[in-house]
């Protein structure tokens, strides 16, 4: 099967990222993996979920939408489905794993992930934007010593995978995704640590050689992206 630009099954979409592209949050990112575009923003309050008043510990939580004409067909504003909970949990997720949260007192970082164009992988794109922009807002808090450190523990980025028409492919784009046998999402740091994987069989079932193989070619994907975040990021 041939890929949309003559791309090898092994090879990214082209990669573009803008830092500090908005005024006033903290951090801010926009990242775009082929014609995917997603814009991430890191903002912070000065107050924690019930469950950490008292502890001295902080929280990150993350939301993501998609603007209406993001993808071919207009999606409904401010409507958010089972889909947005899901990617939303996992973005948070993933960030919460490369943050010292006993570091940035009790304080909520939040980091908002808004799709202003779909063509496929606007969750891995999220996460990537995601960490940019939590980058750039605790380097901020530091500056302006609020924080005694900046407490990333490593590197995050993530990437699709997938099986379309029995062949392997990293970094799906929409038309491929959407025929995709098997589709998997894998978020990972910089030591080849797996923070997230979520894969389906589409169509019928996989082997664990078949999982073994997406598991490589994400890592691989991920450690690309990684080597660009490093040339932006000093930790």
């Amino acid at each position: 099967m041939n890929r949309a630009k003559g791309r090898d099954y092994d090879q990214l979409r082209e990669i573009r990222v803008k830092r500090d592209i908005i005024k006033y949050p903290l951090g801010s990112a926009m990242v775009e993996f082929g014609d995917t575009q997603v814009i991430c923003t890191a903002t912070v309050d000065e107050h924690v979920p019930v469950f950490l008043k008292g502890s001295g510990k902080g929280w990150l939580t993350a939301e993501y939408g998609m603007l209406p004409a993001s993808t071919d067909n207009r999606i409904q504003r401010d409507k958010k489905s089972g889909r947005v909970y899901e990617i939303q949990r996992l973005i948070g997720r993933a960030l919460r794993a490369v943050v010292d949260l006993g570091k940035i007192g009790e304080r909520t970082i939040r980091i908002d992930c808004d799709v202003i164009q779909a063509d496929g992988g606007t969750r891995t794109a999220s996460v990537t934007g995601g960490f940019i922009a939590l980058a750039g807002c605790l380097s901020r808090l530091y500056k302006k010593r609020m924080i005694g450190s900046i407490p990333l523990n490593s590197y995050l980025a993530a990437i699709s995978v997938g099986i379309v028409e029995r062949n392997l492919f990293l970094d799906l784009d929409y038309s491929e995704d959407s025929i995709a046998e098997v589709d998997m999402n894998v978020a990972a740091n910089d030591r080849g640590e797996i923070v997230e994987v979520q894969g389906t069989a589409e169509k019928g079932f996989f082997s664990k050689k078949v999982l073994d193989d997406m598991l490589d070619l994400a890592l691989k994907g991920i450690d690309e992206i990684i080597k660009i975040e490093k040339e932006l990021i000093k930790l």
